[in-house]
């Protein structure tokens, strides 16, 4: 293997980062360029793949930070093969390590989870001395001297996802506080991984990350972490800070149910701060879903949070596993009457009462032995064990729910009347009296089970790949 600190001979791969500029991406490359490599990238979420990139690699990096990321990164592996069967191919992120067996049996030469940069940097390393790794999975959770990220070799941040708001559209960007998560909750990829631990990463790397943002035309800033209150003090200055060098940037963060009724003082200071939304994993509000996933709250608690959010003058953007294997027809067409009762329609994304509860290999559920009634074999292909609800009609109402939101070209209250009728609900659809709520451009799409849509710009259609 000759070096690989030539031009190109490393190459990162994103897939899908839900339509964000790819930190994915961004991280890894600051720290390999740091280290002397110069990596080409190709972000296929929003570009068409280059064959040219993949002959000329002698490494490849593919991220993999989510389930629909997984998918295509395995079908942007199998063309690799194809064009350049020599190169060595490298899985990162949360779906790596959850699929390690099978993307090391199939199309992968190694899997890292976790903190996975200087793992990244260990592996070009022995391949730079002539030594073939082992094929086995690593996963780290260490702070690690984490850079600036490398924004530069991207494309430009106007491409990307953007914020709607008032009847304009800002450039969003996307950044990190923290990575990993203090929780445990059942069906989520995160503690297979991590373990329930969380590392926080310096306000000043964030800070210069958010400059360097704001300086390419981002007017408001998404926080990626899986929970931006696993440490609400380090938040807290982080916002503070953020707010006192750029007063008209506005941001959103997504965190717990728990978490907003544990910091309400903290929440009125983001609602000071510019926060204009929060996104929180709802996920069901029936408490027997909520106990089966140990989500951590009630259905009270949702009912109360949403009262402290509003009143700190933000907007709640619950999001939804619609459909688990306990999840009864009243428990669906109970969230259809809790999203119209709140005025809540505008703030749910359709393709949220689509969600279907995502079980990946490596899932706490699995170990926990709570779906094992209802699973079937592991189903290669999508990289999940599918399940069958007890009760036939709600795969039926899945089926055509999962429909209606693929027809998309609808609004919100169109689509929600559209579901009302498919679910039974009985009961008018409050019309909209007040001024569309601020949302991101690409709608929330994560840890469902999947099906062969496109997404954004992303085609799931395994004939665009292979």
């Amino acid at each position: 293997m000759t070096s690989l600190r030539t031009e190109g001979a490393v190459l990162l791969i994103s897939c899908y980062e839900l339509g964000h500029q790819p930190l994915g991406l961004a991280w890894p490359l600051a720290f390999l360029e740091r280290a002397g490599y110069a990596p080409s990238v190709m972000d296929l979420a929003i570009g068409p793949f280059d064959d040219d990139l993949a002959r000329a690699a002698q490494f490849v990096g593919i991220a993999v930070p989510m389930h629909t990321a997984m998918r295509l990164g395995v079908r942007a592996a199998m063309r690799i093969k194809r064009v350049n069967p020599d190169a060595f191919i490298c899985f990162y992120g949360l779906y790596a390590a959850l699929n390690a067996r099978y993307l090391l049996g199939e199309v992968g030469d190694a899997c890292l989870g976790g903190e996975t940069e200087e793992r990244l940097l260990a592996l070009l390393t022995t391949l730079e001395e002539g030594a073939r790794p082992e094929r086995a999975a690593q996963v780290t959770v260490s702070r690690l001297s984490y850079p600036v990220p490398a924004r530069a070799p991207l494309e430009p941040l106007a491409r990307y996802v953007h914020l709607e708001r008032a009847g304009t559209r800002t450039p969003a960007g996307y950044v990190e506080a923290s990575r990993g998560c203090l929780h445990e909750c059942l069906h989520c990829p995160i503690p297979p991984v991590y373990g329930g631990r969380f590392v926080a990463v310096p306000r000043d790397v964030v800070m210069e990350d958010i400059r360097g943002l704001v300086r390419a035309g981002a007017g408001h800033i998404t926080f990626g972490d899986p929970d931006f209150l696993n440490g609400p003090t380090h938040s807290a200055k982080l916002v503070e800070a953020l707010h006192a060098e750029f007063p008209d940037v506005t941001w959103d963060a997504t965190t717990k149910i728990e978490h907003i009724l544990a910091h309400p003082d903290l929440i009125n200071a983001f609602g000071r701060a510019g926060c204009v939304f929060l996104v929180s994993a709802v996920e069901s509000l029936s408490d027997v879903v909520l106990a089966k996933l140990e989500k951590g709250h009630t259905r009270a608690d949702v009912v109360q949070a949403l009262g402290v959010v509003r009143g700190a003058g933000i907007v709640l953007r619950p999001s939804f596993v619609a459909f688990t294997p306990w999840t009864t027809l009243a428990d669906y067409v109970d969230v259809l009457d809790f999203v119209a009762a709140h005025d809540l329609i505008d703030e749910v994304d359709p393709v949220q009462f689509a969600i279907r509860l995502l079980i990946p290999p490596g899932s706490l559920l699995l170990k926990k032995g709570v779906v094992e009634p209802f699973l079937g074999p592991l189903d290669p292909r999508a990289l999940t064990y599918p399940w069958v609800h007890p009760d036939p009609r709600m795969d039926a109402l899945h089926a055509e729910v999962t429909a209606i939101v693929a027809r998309g070209a609808m609004s919100a209250r169109d689509a929600f009347a559209r579901l009302c009728e498919a679910a039974g609900r009985v009961g008018p659809v409050p019309q909209n009296g007040r001024a569309r709520s601020p949302r991101l451009t690409e709608p929330w799409f994560c840890c469902a089970e999947p099906t062969d849509v496109q997404i954004g710009a992303v085609d799931l259609d395994p004939g665009h790949w292979v």
